[in-house]
């Protein structure tokens, strides 16, 4: 099968599965004819107001099967979808726009831009408008995510890779024809990733509003999962259903659970690993640019217990010290990763510039160190790093012991000013049973961390603390607090 443009993909699937769903919505469905038709109708729709090829086209949208709408309408105009929250703040939401320059948002209210044309969350297209299919175009660039930038700024991520996919391409585990769940905010990378791919590749795609650990399990029973994307935040939320919930399920039909975009604990891992299989975990490591990989089976980690994995083919990592140089097997340094293609040849950004090194190596800001055998393992963020009586302290280390104390789901550490130290340890912690004395919490950490590593301050909140994505917002955290305070 050559590879086919994304504004062809529906029809290819269409002519071969009609009646199959195509995106299912916790239980609103869509068929691939119905989905090649309405896209072919709204792509129209969106060329009335503008969208020209190679256009970015701003999609607002929460979950559902109207963002894969817009976005497939927008390939079949040739252009580009650049996703981002349909409840991000106007003042954020007005710097992307400011960056992109698209010529059309979706999403919000018609009139909102003068430089721009608009719609609503829910616009349907004159039903006069012909369902037969439009001219094949492909945009130059596949997507263009949005990513906060070092200097609190927002900045896009353009793919330089084209609107086109080989259907009959191996990639991700991501079976032919199979059906996958991701639960995870679309406009994030991962999620927007794994669902468009696995549409890509003819599958069925279950979607939700928000996460749930109990209606994920229902789901991939219900429609027979075989593959889901996950974050650690939402593996440690099933394992914290009550063990008859978690079992309630029949999972027998799951084949691969990947998990990315934020440190997963061991512990968490292993109980994943003898729960569902060591061949079913998957883990990966990226940035958005795409410049370099790592991928790892469970069955592998558990010979390289901590690791992301080997880098890919396409890529290659170094290890780098503080003077630039390559640092050996063992040593901790910034990540630096470079395709094989050469820098720059996987993305570019608008409103940002990458961090380089001689010889095309880029970071994205993460700390790590390689074994004798390649397997990289990971630190922590350079940026989260907090300075604390002349020690360099990393969040990651300190959340994962945390993390590990019964009952909690998620953690947060930041570093708040002190006259004595320069910044004291405060955790914010998400227990759904409610606080615990600080002297238990401080004894169960002085069994995993060194004494300066043990915040000094901890905050008990009800709401998790990473999102679905897993992200978790520290400077966000950190402002809040330095509010209230003042």
């Amino acid at each position: 099968m050559p590879v086919l443009s994304t504004s062809r993909i529906l029809a290819h699937w269409a002519g071969q599965q009609p009646d199959r769903i195509a995106i299912d919505h916790e239980g609103e469905a869509v068929t691939w004819a119905q989905l090649d038709a309405h896209t072919n109708r709204l792509a129209r729709a969106y060329q009335a107001l503008g969208v020209r090829q190679d256009d970015f086209v701003t999609i607002a949208l929460p979950n559902g099967i109207e963002f894969f709408a817009a976005c497939f309408a927008v390939w079949k105009l040739g252009a580009t979808p650049q996703p981002i929250s349909a409840k991000l703040p106007k003042h954020e939401r007005d710097q992307i726009i400011e960056l992109g320059k698209p010529s059309l948002i979706v999403g919000v209210a018609p009139g909102t831009y003068a430089q721009a044309a608009s719609v609503a969350e829910g616009f349907a297209p004159e039903p006069a408008l012909p369902d037969t299919p439009l001219p094949e175009r492909t945009a130059a660039s596949l997507k263009a995510m949005t990513s906060g930038g070092s200097t609190g700024r927002p900045k896009l991520i353009v793919s330089a890779a084209p609107a086109a996919w080989d259907t009959e391409l191996p990639y991700l585990e991501i079976q032919q024809q199979g059906a996958m769940l991701v639960p995870g905010p679309l406009y994030h990378n991962g999620p927007f990733v794994w669902a468009m791919i696995a549409l890509f590749r003819g599958c069925t795609v279950a979607i939700t509003t928000r996460f749930d650990a109990e209606k994920t399990l229902a789901t991939i029973e219900r429609l027979q999962i075989d593959i889901v994307y996950m974050v650690p935040t939402m593996m440690r939320r099933i394992w914290a259903l009550p063990e008859e919930v978690r079992t309630r399920y029949d999972l027998s039909c799951l084949k691969t659970l990947w998990h990315l975009a934020a440190p997963c604990p061991a512990w968490l891992k292993e109980c994943f690993i003898d729960w569902l299989g060591a061949e079913v975990i998957w883990e990966l490591y990226a940035g958005t640019e795409g410049q370099g990989t790592t991928m790892i089976r469970g069955d592998e980690w558990l010979d390289h217990k901590g690791s992301v994995g080997r880098p890919v083919e396409a890529c290659e990592i170094r290890i780098v010290g503080e003077s630039g140089e390559t640092l050996p097997p063992g040593a901790v340094g910034e990540v630096f990763l470079r395709p094989l293609t050469g820098q720059g040849s996987t993305y570019r950004y608008i409103g940002a510039e990458a961090k380089s090194i001689e010889g095309g190596w880029e970071s994205l800001g993460d700390l790590g160190w390689m074994d004798g055998d390649g397997y990289l393992y990971l630190t922590d963020r350079l940026s989260d790093m907090i300075l604390s009586g002349g020690a360099n302290i990393y969040p990651a280390e300190v959340e994962a012991a945390i993390d590990a104390f019964p009952g909690v789901r998620s953690s947060a550490v930041i570093g708040l000013p002190d006259e004595d130290m320069g910044a004291r340890l405060h955790a914010i912690i998400d227990r759904p049973d409610g606080p615990v004395p600080d002297d238990a919490l401080t004894a169960h950490l002085a069994e995993h961390l060194v004494r300066y590593k043990i915040p000094k301050s901890f905050e008990f909140v009800p709401d998790p603390v990473r999102d679905d994505a897993g992200k978790v917002r520290r400077k966000a955290l950190r402002a809040a607090r330095l509010e209230t305070a003042s």
